[in-house]
């Protein structure tokens, strides 16, 4: 009885393949008629694929059926692979037309000889056909059927097209096609240079890819390598000594992530493509330079690791010539929740501190209102209500324009944007193409010269592009088909104004062990410690680092020049250890020292500056009894419906609140009040009387 099943197995195997090698006339053209046209892999949908300026990949992203499927060539893989499946699956792979008569015959006479499949006799032209449509009965008619696809598949495609469906569709387990998506989840590298133990790992999977999984049965799948490779070894592929060090090269147990660079912008683009209109196999080429971004998100990774408490990390690379970003940390850890690594906090609106405060002495220059040589008085005084400070609470006394930004004083900033307008700076700013956010849509105020306003890490390292291009503006570019569509420079200042402001920022004091006249930069510290910046250029790249936590809670001594500005020229040195000059200086620079400067230039002394007024005899001094200044208020004790209290002692009445800039409690009779529904973290809490006196204190809630 089991001889008489095996000839009968034997003879229809037999029957079968003489009938498709040589059948011809009605009946072979009945069957393909009734099939109908063969598929040939057009309606494929592949993952969409994010790369980087040279091709390479950024980040792949599933098809909509959750699989990792990526495509992949002949030339994509490696050439010791290709010869070693060919040999194991299909050695005369370049000589048949879709069906190999001899594999057939032979595979049936194994049948026969030892009751069982030994080899299924299949090309892979026909695993193709059957990858391409697959086919749940495994019948004669069935295979009949996958034979007649095999030989119009042939007729249609070339070898390297048959091998490349192949390769893009072979399954390896679990939601993983094809070689490549195989490659990076198991052995984390593209297939072009794979070891001999890989190679033969991957030629073995697909013939039973759940079972030999090497994340689920390491065993398995080591045994299904060391046959391949004895096989391979018995017909001289590959020799006994490449066997010996296969066998104890370590098998992967698990799977590692698929490559997940510049993860924002990859989202943002391939998000896009979302739509009626979306390309069903999209491959979006970006301007970012892998190897740069895989230095800096690195660099952003070891940094916020020293820093500790939820801190994040991001960073902006620019290429000035072009205005294309070469590499774009949107954040640290995309899967780190405790520092929301899925939100792009290069794209978030924060307090930019003193980082606008070039721009200001941009205008100024342009204007001919100073000169960076011009004396300036750091000294107490009030615009209004407004009263700045400097960060280390004193005053510098007379000082040239160019000391003053070097060292970041308010007072001067401010004096110049009163001179000026806020507006003015506002409106520059968005003609250069950043965005400024103003809280509420309130009217600009001298307080967004110190960082009373919204401004994104793109925003910043557009502007400062501008300064390192002479002043001209160009939009960041993400895309190299973005070139040509792109909008036209616009004029940010000058060229002269645009150059002074660099010459200013090139000679501030760098951080510790930094080399100094090399990077033209300028830090900033928000409200509250919240946001640390330091934004800088060379003469061929500008970059922008901003450090902070997502959920904009305070960080403790959290300063631009101390947190942001190592991370900038760590950064730049990352790029290249070699510094590119800044542009020349143009036509129209004065050089001179003050004395020599023409005397409207000599001492800033714009009409109508606001002097502070004096108080009257015999007034109390207004001060702010409680909360009292550097107080650590816990918030979560007693009735925290009441809200803060606040006392003020003399002045005269009424009294208006505001903390960090922004009016909390207007025109209050009584020296008592409250500030309802206070914010965490660190706060500065200032009081206005009728005959604006102010006090201040800084205090942190908790």
């Amino acid at each position: 009885m089991k001889r008489s099943r095996r000839f009968h197995i034997l003879c229809a195997v037999v029957f079968t393949t003489i009938f498709v090698v040589n059948a011809g006339g009605f009946v072979l053209s009945e069957a393909m008629k009734r099939l109908g046209p063969a598929p040939l892999g057009d309606d494929l949908h592949f993952s969409p694929l994010v790369v980087d300026r040279d091709g390479r990949l950024l980040r792949p992203f599933t098809t909509a059926g959750g699989y990792w499927r990526l495509p992949a060539s002949p030339q994509d893989v490696d050439r010791r692979f290709l010869s070693m499946l060919i040999a194991y699956e299909d050695k005369r792979f370049y000589a048949h037309h879709g069906v190999d008569p001899v594999a057939m015959l032979r595979a049936a006479w194994q049948i026969v000889r030892h009751g069982r499949v030994v080899s299924g006799g299949s090309t892979i032209t026909m695993q193709v056909a059957r990858l391409l449509e697959p086919r749940p009965e495994r019948t004669l008619a069935a295979k009949a059927a996958e034979m007649i696809r095999a030989v119009q598949i042939e007729n249609r495609l070339s070898k390297d097209e048959i091998l490349a469906l192949y390769l893009a569709l072979a399954p390896y387990g679990g939601n993983l096609e094809g070689t490549r998506a195989a490659s990076l989840a198991y052995f984390g590298k593209e297939p072009k240079h794979l070891s001999t133990a890989e190679a033969a790992l991957l030629v073995a999977l697909p013939q039973a890819p759940e079972t030999r999984r090497p994340d689920r049965f390491p065993r398995a799948a080591r045994g299904a390598r060391g046959r391949v490779l004895d096989l391979l070894m018995r017909k001289g592929i590959i020799n006994a000594d490449q066997v010996k060090a296969a066998e104890v090269e370590p098998a992967p147990q698990a799977r590692k992530l698929f490559p997940m660079f510049a993860a924002h912008v990859a989202e943002r683009l391939v998000k896009r493509n979302r739509g009626p209109h979306r390309k069903i196999n999209l491959v979006e080429a970006t301007t970012i330079s892998r190897p740069l971004q895989e230095q800096l998100e690195n660099l952003a990774r070891e940094r916020a690791a020293t820093l500790g408490g939820g801190v994040s990390v991001a960073i902006i690379a620019v290429d000035n010539a072009t205005g294309e970003v070469r590499a774009h940390v949107g954040g640290v850890g995309y899967f780190d929740k405790a520092r929301a690594g899925q939100i792009d906090l290069a794209q978030s609106l924060r307090s930019p501190g003193s980082t606008l405060k070039p721009f200001i002495y941009g205008l100024a220059f342009e204007d001919g209102l100073a000169h960076p040589e011009t004396l300036v008085d750091d000294r107490p005084i009030r615009f209004g209500i407004y009263r700045p400070e400097n960060f280390d609470e004193a005053f510098q006394g007379t000082v040239t324009m160019r000391r003053a930004l070097q060292q970041s004083l308010n007072v001067p900033a401010v004096m110049l944007l009163n001179a000026l307008g806020p507006n003015r700076l506002i409106a520059r700013m968005k003609n250069a193409g950043a965005a400024p956010r103003l809280p509420l849509d309130a009217a600009p105020g001298l307080a967004v010269g110190l960082g009373g306003a919204g401004v994104k890490l793109t925003d910043l390292a557009t502007l400062y592009l501008a300064l390192a291009r002479d002043g001209e503006a160009l939009p960041l570019v993400w895309r190299p088909q973005d070139r040509s569509s792109a909008a036209p420079p616009r004029r940010l200042f000058d060229k002269a104004a645009a150059w002074q402001v660099a010459d200013v920022l090139i000679d501030a004091p760098p951080p510790q062990n930094a080399l100094p006249g090399k990077i033209a930069y300028k830090t900033g510290t928000s409200y509250g410690y919240r946001d640390a910046w330091a934004v800088g250029f060379d003469g061929a790249n500008t970059i922008a680092v901003w450090v902070g936590r997502p959920d904009n809670e305070p960080v403790s001594d959290l300063i631009g020049r101390s947190a942001a500005a190592p991370i900038l020229f760590d950064a730049f040195t990352r790029i290249t250890e070699k510094r590119t000059p800044l542009r020349p200086a143009p036509e129209g620079v004065i050089f001179a020292r003050t004395s020599d400067l023409p005397p409207a230039l000599q001492r800033f002394r714009p009409h109508g500056l606001p002097e502070s007024a004096a108080s009257g005899p015999g007034d109390a001094p207004l001060v702010i009894s409680f909360p009292p200044d550097e107080a650590r208020i816990d918030l979560s004790g007693g009735d925290s419906e009441a809200g803060l209290a606040l006392k003020a002692m003399g002045g005269a009445p009424p009294f208006t609140w505001f903390a960090d800039g922004l009016p909390i409690v207007i025109g209050e009779p009584r020296r008592e009040t409250a500030w309802e529904k206070p914010g965490r973290g660190f706060a500065r809490l200032s009081v206005i009387d009728a005959r604006g006196h102010t006090a201040s204190v800084q205090v942190r809630l908790d």
